[in-house]
């Protein structure tokens, strides 16, 4: 096995998820050859282009970018050029084609947020909150041509805590996943990596949201109401239909109370905006109506107190 600083690199990642783990590597003093990243994309109602946070970082530490529509169809000769002798994928975005994976002598490490073989797919974070884990994690695992059902390297486990978001527990599984990366990477090091196949008949796995996913519904218990609100929070982002309106909720928490479910049971600055599900209620502690900024619920009541009546059921047009 070759030095830590010996060992060539390619570093395949590109949100804001990857850039501990990138920099982990450079202050470990890893040789990142190369950092390959998705390319710039449109973003905002001016459809500016924007660049990916793990592009960001590594242009400001000198590293060489390289961003493809297709690594595996675009890329490989730039690839092949390079000369890795390990890839290291955290949130790249991209499935890794039989070729490219044949072509590094040490294979591919992915790091993958959630305790494999639970949580297989895109959005293992939002989907731990939504169905109501209290513990998740980080796994390192091989990268095969099959999503994420590669020998399990090492793990490390967190908990959800009740006021976990999204994105609050993405960013404290970002750090963690550098934490985990580097022993995996040590102990690749050492030689006392000892990879452990998954257990087939304990994987989940949960596709990509598809678009327009975060609607709630309110046939639901009031728990999982609460979940799923929080573990789309920020993105894609849990809404309301109020006839024609989409209303978009960001916290929520459970109360005592029974109705129909969709049933606004009180709207005012006392109790609340509270809303009756499948089984007990949901208080509205955040939310943003279309055409003004994301609000605490009591200023948003105080300015609008109009817009909800108790009676009336979101979801219906």
């Amino acid at each position: 096995m070759k030095a830590k600083s010996e060992l060539r690199i390619a570093f395949l990642g590109t949100p804001e998820f990857a850039v501990p783990s990138l920099k982990m590597l450079l202050e470990e003093g890893y040789r990142v050859c190369g950092v390959f990243t998705q390319p710039d994309r449109p973003k905002g109602r001016g459809h500016k282009l924007v660049c990916p946070p793990v592009k960001l970082y590594a242009q400001q530490e000198g590293v060489p970018v390289f961003q493809f529509e297709r690594i595996s169809r675009d890329g490989m000769q730039t690839l092949e050029e390079l000369a890795p002798d390990l890839a290291i994928t955290v949130a790249f975005g991209q499935i890794l084609s039989r070729k490219l994976l044949e072509s590094l002598p040490l294979g591919c490490i992915n790091v993958h947020a959630s305790l494999l073989p639970k949580y297989r797919g895109a959005a293992p974070i939002e989907q731990a909150i939504i169905r109501g884990e209290k513990i998740t994690g980080i796994t390192t695992m091989c990268t095969v041509y099959e999503l994420d059902a590669g020998d399990i390297l090492e793990q490390d486990e967190i908990a959800i805590a009740p006021e976990d978001t999204g994105g609050s527990l993405r960013e404290k599984l970002s750090l963690l996943g550098a934490k985990t990366l580097k022993r995996t990477l040590q102990k690749m090091l050492d030689g006392t990596l000892r990879p452990l196949p998954q257990a087939e008949d304990q994987a989940t796995y949960y596709p990509m949201f598809q678009k327009g996913f975060g609607e709630v519904d309110f046939e639901k218990s009031a728990e999982e109401v609460v979940n799923f609100i929080r573990g789309i929070n920020p993105s894609p982002g849990a809404f309301a239909r109020l006839g024609d309106q989409k209303i978009k909720f960001f916290f929520a928490k459970k109360v005592q109370e029974a109705g129909v479910p969709g049933e606004v049971l009180h709207a005012d600055e006392k109790n609340g905006l509270v809303v009756a599900c499948g089984e007990g209620a949901v208080k509205i502690l955040r939310l943003q109506y279309p055409g003004a900024k994301q609000m605490d619920i009591k200023d948003f009541l105080r300015g609008r107190s109009g817009v909800f009546t108790p009676g009336i059921r979101l979801g219906q047009e």
